[in-house]
């Protein structure tokens, strides 16, 4: 019988996982602090720990991570978190993590993740891709399932040399994505180059690409290094990849093969060791069939592809992203210091087709336009007003029924509704609802509701 550990300072966590670890047959001990923890670990071989990263005290997930591969280095560990970042997944997976999934759960998710644990285990597999040394914070903003899934996949692919396709809407961040993957790689000490594609003619970019020789053109008055030698060791991003020209993607794809370019006008080859990152707006698979992108560099580039999710698909993130850019606002000289809840009620129920860029840009006008130290729903721009009428009171006073929702939409607001009224209780929530704590954690996990946020 699996000997299986969970960790978590959330009784109803514990009392959540160990049922449906029990269920698959496992023997499963839980420990509600990290001392307990340590004494379980000594006095019992566990196959598997399960173990939250923030443990309501001094001695995080990551910390624990590290003493329990020392004292028990044939354990599997998966870290879970509702409060992930890029960087925590990084040290997770570089500590030798078997894997770092996010609440609220996916039950059939962290089933066969511990499956594989376990199996991994029985069979020598190695516990995790390990990554080289780190260093700056990366700027993404999030603790959303969505985006500690983007992290996970950033930490797993960061150490290789696999060029990346970054995919996603204008504005959701694909270059940081693309820097963070740079910062986590074995290259972070060398140049980072982003150029947009889609900004620069087609004659200029070929020449900003690979550089020229004097002469080659008229105001070629000397030889000039293009940006792929300028990323010489190092990481280019080329942005907007899906407005290159046919002709330029047949060069681009050179690059791939041969690891060496030729300068316009020039007659040798030069070669360059440069990883390549690719970022686009565009669905290039369409863009392929319709013949305005090559099949074959399509391929080249799409060895992993990563997908930043637009912001309606990560909206319970709003309020950290929110902050953050009224950090930044601050930063500039804007005098608004908090934003009301009023004011937060309407920036959630607006789409957000800018993404994270035009919430940036609508919480610095705020910012720099209130009227006194808190942003209120009279600061914000008309479009964000106007597009959610109805919503102004706070959203404890909110009617359910305000905009003729879905069923699906009328029971995610309803068991909102629930929790706020019971106080966050999930045993008295369960008791409201007439259902079993199992089926609210489903609930919550089909709705992207964090339970233990909502006891807090």
């Amino acid at each position: 019988m699996k000997q299986i550990l969970v960790i978590d300072d959330d009784l109803e966590t514990c009392k959540f996982l160990t049922e449906i670890f029990a269920e698959e047959g496992w023997h499963v001990e839980s420990s509600q602090s990290a001392e307990a923890a340590r004494e379980a670990v000594d006095a019992h071989q566990f196959d598997l720990i399960v173990s939250d990263i923030n443990l309501g005290s001094r001695t995080t997930g990551v910390a624990l991570l590290k003493e329990f591969k020392s004292a028990a280095p044939d354990s599997e560990v998966i870290l879970i978190s509702g409060f992930g970042t890029l960087e925590t997944a990084v040290e997770a997976v570089r500590e030798g993590a078997f894997d770092y999934i996010s609440k609220p759960f996916n039950v059939n998710e962290v089933i066969s993740t511990a499956r594989r644990a376990l199996k991994g285990r029985d069979a020598g597999a190695p516990a995790a891709v390990l990554l080289k040394e780190y260093s700056e914070a990366s700027g993404l903003v999030g603790h959303s399932h969505k985006m500690i899934e983007l992290y996970k996949e950033i930490a797993l692919v960061a150490a290789s040399r696999s060029t990346v396709l970054i995919t996603g809407e204008s504005g959701t961040g694909k270059e940081l994505v693309a820097r963070a993957l740079h910062r986590n790689s074995t290259r972070a000490s060398r140049a980072f180059v982003a150029v947009n594609c889609g900004a620069i003619t087609e004659t200029l970019l070929e020449s900003e690409l690979f550089g020229h020789v004097k002469g080659s053109f008229t105001g070629a008055t000397a030889d000039k290094r293009g940006l792929f030698e300028e990323a010489n060791d190092g990481t280019i991003l080329l942005d907007e990849i899906g407005e290159t020209s046919l002709a330029l993607q047949v060069k681009l794809l050179r690059v791939l093969q041969e690891g060496e370019i030729r300068r316009v006008g020039g007659s040798r080859s030069v070669r360059v060791d440069v990883r390549v990152l690719a970022a686009t707006n565009r669905d290039l698979e369409r863009e392929v069939k319709e013949g305005r992108f090559r099949e074959d560099l399509y391929y080249r580039l799409s060895v992993v592809t990563l997908r930043v999710p637009p912001l309606r698909e990560r909206t319970e993130d709003l309020p950290l992203l929110a902050a953050h850019a009224l950090r930044q606002a601050r930063d500039s000289g804007a005098r608004a210091a908090t934003i009301s809840e009023e004011a937060l009620v309407l920036l959630s129920s607006y789409d957000w087709p800018g993404n994270v860029r035009e919430l940036e840009n609508t919480i610095a006008h705020a910012a720099l336009y209130a009227r006194g130290q808190v942003i209120t729903p009279e600061d914000l721009p008309a479009r964000i007003r106007s597009n959610t009428r109805g919503l102004e009171a706070a959203p404890h006073t909110q009617s359910l029924f305000k905009d003729l929702p879905s069923l699906d939409e009328l029971e995610r607001r309803y068991l909102i509704h629930v929790l706020q009224s019971v106080g966050g209780s999930r045993t008295r929530a369960a008791e409201v609802l007439g259902i079993d704590r199992r089926t609210l954690y489903r609930m919550a996990e089909r709705f992207g509701i964090n339970l233990k946020t909502s006891a807090e």
